[in-house]
Parts: C-alpha cells; sequence; structure tokens
C-alpha cells in the first residue's frame, strides 16, 4: 500500500449497512472521505445522488443530518464518506484528521459566505497542525447548487469565495498560505458533481496511472479518440486516457450508462441463462429420391424469402464462448450483445472455469449513409466498471473483432490490478 493507505483505520465491526446495499467486509482498509458544510448546504444531497441512487429531484424531501452518518460504497477502492451535520466541531468528530484522506467542504453559492468560510478555515488550520503540509490529505471545496444562477453571478460568486478563504488563511498565518485548495462548482442537476468528484476519487486510487496507461494502449490500438473508465452504479469515471477531457463527451457517456442502467435489468442472454432449452435436435430430413431432380447448391442454402437459413442446431456449449486468453493467437469471438470470458475464481466465476458473463452495447452517433460519424461502446470489465469508448463508426464496423480483442486483455489487465488492490486492503491479523 502507498500514499494514504497505511494510515487509515481499520473498519470497526458494528457498521451498518453499506450504501451500495452490500454489507462491508470487515476486514477492508476502506479510504475515509470527511463531508463537511453547513445546514442545508447540500451534503447528504450530494451523497445520496452519487451512492445511494436517489434522483436529484427527490433531495427536497431528505432529512437534514443531526449526527454523522457513516456510508460504505465499494468501487475499484472501498469508500467510507462521513456525512456530518452543520454543527459539528473538531471535539465531536472525535477522529484524528489525519485519519482522513479527503476533506471536502460545501458552501451554497447562494448562501452568506462568512460563517462557512469562517469553519472551512479552522478545519483547515487543525488539519494542517495535526499533520504538517497536508501530505496525505486533500482538501476540497464544492461551491455548491450552482444551477440557481445565471453564468454571469455564478463565475463572480465562485470567484469571491476562492479569494475570500484564500485571504482569510493568509490573514491566519504566512504558513497556511501555501496550503493546495481546490475549488470546484457542483450541481446535482448536471455532470458537474460527478465531474468534480470523480477528479477527487483519481487522487485516492493509488493504481491510477496503470488504468491510464491500459487506456492509452486500447485507445491507440483501438483507434478510439476517448476512453473511459465508469463506475456502473455511481456514474464516477475512475479513470480516462491522456487526451483531455470533453465535458459534452462526458456528459454523452455518463447519459449512456444511466440509459443502460435503466434499461439493462429488462433483458437477459442466451448465453448467460441455464444451459436447459439450449439445443434444439435437427428435423429428420428424409433422402432424395433418385428420380428427383436435382438442386443446385444456393437453392439449397437459401429459402425463398432471401434471408439465412436457420442453422439446425442451435446450441450454444461453453466451449464457443470461451475468449482467446488461453491462447493469444486465437481470434476474439463476441456475442452481438455480449462476451463470455473463461477466469476462474474471478467475478463470479467458479474454480471450474466457469464462463463470466459481460454485456456490451454500441449506439451511433450522428450516423450518415457515407458511414462517417461515430460510435459509442460499452462494455463490461468487472462487476462495477465498464469500458466506454467513442471510436469511428467506419472502424467499429470494419474492424469490430479486432475491437473486442482488445476489450478482452483490457479487462484482464483492469481486473488483475483490481486483484492486486484487494489483496493490499486486506487486513491481516
Amino acid at each position: 500500500m502507498s500514499r494514504a493507505s497505511a494510515q487509515r483505520q481499520q473498519p470497526s465491526s458494528s457498521r451498518p449497512t453499506g450504501a451500495n446495499g452490500a454489507k462491508p467486509a470487515d476486514n477492508v482498509i476502506r479510504t475515509k472521505i470527511l463531508l463537511l458544510g453547513m445546514r442545508r448546504s447540500g451534503k447528504t444531497s450530494i451523497q445520496e445522488v452519487l451512492f445511494g441512487n436517489c434522483v436529484p429531484r427527490e433531495t427536497l424531501y431528505l432529512e437534514t443530518t443531526t449526527r454523522i452518518t457513516k456510508h460504505y460504497f465499494d468501487t475499484i477502492i472501498p469508500l467510507e464518506v462521513w456525512d456530518c451535520p452543520g454543527d459539528i466541531t473538531l471535539e465531536a468528530l472525535d477522529t484524528p484528521l489525519t485519519q482522513f484522506s479527503t476533506m471536502i467542504f460545501v458552501i451554497d453559492i447562494q448562501d452568506l459566505y462568512q460563517q462557512p468560510i469562517k469553519k472551512l478555515v479552522d478545519f483547515v488550520i487543525a488539519a494542517y497542525q495535526e499533520n504538517q503540509e497536508l501530505p496525505n490529505m486533500n482538501l476540497e471545496v464544492f461551491v455548491h447548487k450552482a444551477d440557481v444562477l445565471t453564468e454571469e453571478y455564478k463565475i463572480e460568486n465562485f470567484r469571491h469565495i476562492q479569494a475570500r478563504v484564500l485571504s482569510d488563511l493568509s490573514y491566519d498565518g504566512a504558513e497556511y498560505e501555501t496550503i493546495p485548495i481546490n475549488f470546484q462548482l457542483t450541481s446535482i442537476f448536471d455532470h458537474s458533481l460527478h465531474d468534480a468528484f470523480s477528479r477527487v476519487l483519481h487522487k485516492l486510487i493509488d493504481s491510477l496511472p496503470y488504468l491510464e496507461d491500459l487506456l492509452n494502449v486500447f485507445c491507440a490500438n483501438s483507434q478510439a479518440t476517448k476512453a473511459f473508465l465508469f463506475d456502473t452504479k455511481s456514474r464516477l469515471y475512475v479513470a480516462t486516457d491522456a487526451s483531455p477531457v470533453d465535458p459534452p463527451t462526458h456528459n454523452l457517456c455518463s447519459d449512456y450508462l444511466q440509459t443502460l442502467n435503466n434499461f439493462g435489468p429488462l433483458y437477459k442472454s442466451i448465453s448467460a441463462s441455464p444451459f436447459r432449452m439450449r439445443t434444439v435436435p435437427p428435423e429428420p430430413i428424409d433422402p432424395p429420391s433418385p428420380d428427383s431432380a436435382p438442386t443446385s447448391p444456393q437453392s439449397q442454402s437459401q429459402p425463398q424469402s432471401g434471408l439465412a437459413a436457420p442453422p439446425t442446431d442451435v446450441s450454444y456449449p461453453h466451449s464457443r464462448l470461451a475468449s482467446p486468453l488461453a491462447s493469444p493467437h486465437t481470434p476474439a469471438r463476441s456475442a452481438q450483445h455480449a462476451t463470455s470470458t473463461t477466469r476462474p475464481g474471478a467475478d463470479g466465476a467458479d474454480g471450474g472455469g466457469k464462463p463470466v458473463f459481460w454485456p456490451c452495447a454500441a449506439a451511433s452517433l450522428a450516423p450518415t449513409a457515407a458511414g462517417a460519424g461515430t460510435t459509442l461502446t460499452y462494455h463490461l470489465i468487472t462487476a462495477q466498471l465498464a469500458l466506454l469508448a467513442i471510436i469511428p463508426t467506419g472502424v467499429c464496423a470494419a474492424r469490430r473483432g479486432l475491437v473486442e480483442y482488445n476489450v478482452v486483455f483490457f479487462r484482464e489487465g483492469v481486473q488483475e490490478i483490481c486483484d492486486v488492490e484487494a489483496e493490499a486492503r486486506k487486513v491481516t491479523a
């Protein structure tokens, strides 16, 4: 483990159920995030929209946080988010600030700034005094509810808050002027919150350089213009390639992932269904009589409707769906809506090498008759992560097999990184 992983406390055994529906394991070291802010600033709404699958307009009915609430979420790294009430103090926190990897302070952009800025400065100075130069804590300020103001007033208020915070820190001491603090405009009603929290998450992932290298190699070999590795539940992108993140492209990928999350459970793959009812016995064919007229091969292979004749045996044995992982020289085989790989002991695969179902999808963006435009592709990588890539439509149509072949090895690389991360976070007795 590197960076802040070694300093985090072991989780207690009396935890509530995690935010993603699964009770967190007691033998896992979790990355702690401290969520602070004044009352009604939007802290709980941020947590519920990101990790609680809450619709933004339903956050109006959330109750005010009156005590520290711990939320647990498992993505590429296990997270522990502390949602604190607005009147929290350092003494009431009852935990050293050095135990947290990130402190996020939420400021309502339309609220009075004096009191929240004073509280933010107090927490920053206290964190600095506990751990000089803050080598293991990221300080983030979310100027929240930015959607209520016009673009002009939004930028003006954002700059005013940023200047006031830095000015108050320098007034309390010259040594506080160099403390790095990141300011971001956020709102639960657009993609700014997901983008801001994704950037916070990037600073907590020790394996981020390796994930970015895998994405760069995938884009180069598949001629993809942009690629994201998304967390499917929270829609946070945990990594992206070296090209700059274009907000419209990020928003498009996030919306497409949300659409698949909503409609994906309605569909079922035959390769992932039980093995029964898979094989249809061929109908008996009477031998032709000697005096019958000979039939051309073309008339035997095509029916009168002009469509391809269905095969007499439509069985789907697992061996036909196996990926080329055993032999790198074998071309990848894929279905229209899913691929299946044999990976013993990983993501639901049993020890006997049972194939694992990996859904995939694609959508054409601004298609033309000449085949121009781009295609947005989706491939599930792990149980929590998915690869979304922008590929030219001509490349995707002509080299689809090559793209899916590259996805197979990209998936193997990400799964190995996740296995190493999970092994490093286990608490040894």
